[in-house]
């Protein structure tokens, strides 16, 4: 039956040197195609956003 390990045992080989950045692997563009995609999302909202608008046209809400 396998004990649990201590601390000691799970950081022995921890090594605290900083992680070089390498862009082939952690994906560079990848916020930039977030960024496009978010901006695309908004031009279509705000056109949806006036075809409702004139889909609506004077109409009020009665509550």
């Amino acid at each position: 039956m396998d004990r649990p390990k201590t601390l000691e045992e799970l950081l022995k080989n921890y090594d605290p040197t900083p992680i070089e950045f390498d862009p082939r692997v952690d994906g560079d563009e990848e916020h930039l195609i977030r960024d496009d995609l978010l901006a695309h999302k908004e031009q279509l909202k705000s056109v949806i956003d006036k075809l409702k608008e004139k889909q609506r046209g004077d109409r009020k809400v009665r509550r």
